[in-house]
């Protein structure tokens, strides 16, 4: 798949899956589906297949409108997943619906253009040149965090900061969701087990991955997707603690 200088990689025998979980996102879905979607393809996939996970939190109608949209776009598949009770499932779900589907590369994207589809490129590329995993990170030279709150921020910073002490993931963001795998890393993922039911998951699927070839590309993120409370925070906590001792341990 190696390519001269300036010119674009091609996957045709990669088949590509993408897990985005969705949620009342009726006035940017068509958009946000279209675009990803025509990106990918651009990227010189033949296979691309997007898994849009939704449960009952999704109430405006979003639902509705992804269906209208798969019946012109069969790459769309819409998942309806009500048994879902937090998000932490949705992404499961969609994980083992494109493992199932037989997809090679699974990336992980968050609706709304949190986002930015234009970053998408940079993973392919990366994962090309032989990495297990390529992670979005906010905070290197080239990322960026805008229209968050400062405490969010911090809140991210800190979390990577703390686990990479604790954990040796050695990333500089350990808590980003904007990520591609390779499906066979997913799979022994899953087979391990997710505990963490909140957004902490993202850092402890990282801290599985840490002894893979793993690389970071930069991203840029736009707003929060949710507020971090104090169930969440407390998951974190509870999480990283498990995990500090499964490393000492010598089981991660």
């Amino acid at each position: 798949m190696g390519t001269g200088r300036g010119e674009q990689r091609q996957f045709p025998d990669v088949a590509l899956g993408i897990v985005c979980p969705m949620a009342n996102e009726a006035s940017s879905a068509d958009a946000f589906v279209r675009l990803v979607v025509e990106t990918c393809t651009a990227s010189g996939f033949e296979s691309v297949r997007f898994f849009a996970v939704l449960d009952r939190v999704s109430t405006d109608g979003t639902r509705e409108l992804l269906h209208q949209l798969a019946a012109n776009r069969p790459e769309l598949e819409v998942v309806w997943a009500p048994e879902n009770r937090s998000v932490v499932d949705a992404y499961l779900r969609g994980y083992r619906e494109a493992i199932d589907a037989g997809c090679d590369w699974i990336l992980e994207i968050d609706a709304g253009f949190s986002h930015d589809p234009a970053d998408i490129p940079a993973f392919f590329e990366a994962m090309a040149d032989g990495q297990d995993c390529v992670f979005g990170s906010r905070f290197g030279a080239g990322g960026s965090i805008t229209d968050s709150s400062w405490k969010r921020t911090l809140l991210s910073r800190g979390g990577s900061t703390l686990a990479n002490a604790l954990l040796g993931t050695g990333l500089e963001d350990v808590t980003s969701g904007f990520e591609l795998f390779r499906a066979d890393v997913l799979r022994d993922v899953l087979a391990t087990g997710v505990r963490s039911r909140g957004p902490f998951f993202q850092t402890e699927i990282k801290a599985r991955c840490h002894k893979l070839r793993v690389v970071e590309v930069p991203i840029r993120y736009r707003g929060a997707s949710h507020t971090v409370g104090r169930a969440a925070i407390q998951d974190s906590f509870v999480n990283l603690g498990r995990l500090f001792v499964e490393r000492l341990r010598g089981r991660l």
